[in-house]
């Protein structure tokens, strides 16, 4: 069982004609844990996805050096990945689970400084008379860390995992061990600010996030806001079974 999320494009560079480079590392992953063996552990997992991506790069004449030099422009994805036969759960970038009742994540650690200044700046801009409405038509604060938020893609399979065609370091997975059967596991994206047992509970909480700070400047501070048009900050993956 896996969710997979793709990142957020911060360039125009496209490696799929028509798509967004997150969309199609998702698809490929999907694909990936789809077909690798039932018994295959993180080791096995990390390499693997890697090399598919590497072959994919290959295969469409991408330029390595240049992705090597800019991990903005790559394929990229984070996942979280329960192995039935290994009894464990594996985050690999940005997302989260419960297990046995307790909450894990595995967030970039760029990101809660950015988030903060986003909202800083985004406050500043209320206050001097900018609307709500006028920043979820054209986020200014996204755009003032938004070349810090590239930067920071630099850090990528560094101080941080991902899945983007480059070695992932085993040391920054974060691995939990799910011994007991049958105890409910639920996976899912950063799209959710507050994981609930249920999905009930999860959607209400981001709905009363959305509502009180649409934003996400305030009571939950991310690096995007509820943008005119769309019905969350980001999109989201909720799933829960017995492990």
């Amino acid at each position: 069982m896996a969710v997979i999320d793709g990142s957020t494009s911060k360039t125009p560079t496209r490696i799929a004609a028509g798509m967004t480079n997150g969309r199609y590392c998702m698809e490929l992953v999907s694909e990936y844990v789809n077909s690798m063996p039932a018994d295959i552990d993180v080791q096995g997992f990390c390499a693997g996805v890697t090399s598919l991506l590497c072959s994919e790069y290959g295969l469409r004449g991408i330029d390595v050096e240049r992705l090597e030099r800019n991990p903005v422009e790559r394929l990229t994805a984070s996942a979280v990945i329960f192995s039935a036969y290994r009894r464990q759960v594996w985050m690999v970038g940005d997302c989260q689970c419960i297990v046995g009742g307790t909450l894990y994540d595995n967030p970039k650690p760029q990101e809660a400084p950015l988030a903060e200044e986003r909202a800083r700046y985004l406050e500043r801009a209320i206050a001097g008379g900018m609307a709500v409405s006028a920043i979820q038509a054209d986020d200014p604060g996204r755009k003032h860390i938004l070349n810090n938020l590239m930067e920071s893609c630099k850090k990528q399979n560094i101080d941080y995992p991902v899945i983007d065609g480059f070695d992932i370091p085993l040391d920054k997975v974060r691995i939990i061990d799910a011994c007991d059967c049958g105890q409910d596991i639920i996976l899912a994206s950063d799209g959710y600010p507050f994981l609930k047992p249920t999905l009930a509970e999860s959607e209400n909480a981001l709905a009363a996030q959305l509502d009180s700070d649409p934003l996400c400047i305030r009571s939950f501070k991310a690096t995007k806001g509820l943008a005119s048009g769309n019905n969350s900050f980001d999109d989201r993956c909720y799933v829960r079974f017995k492990g």
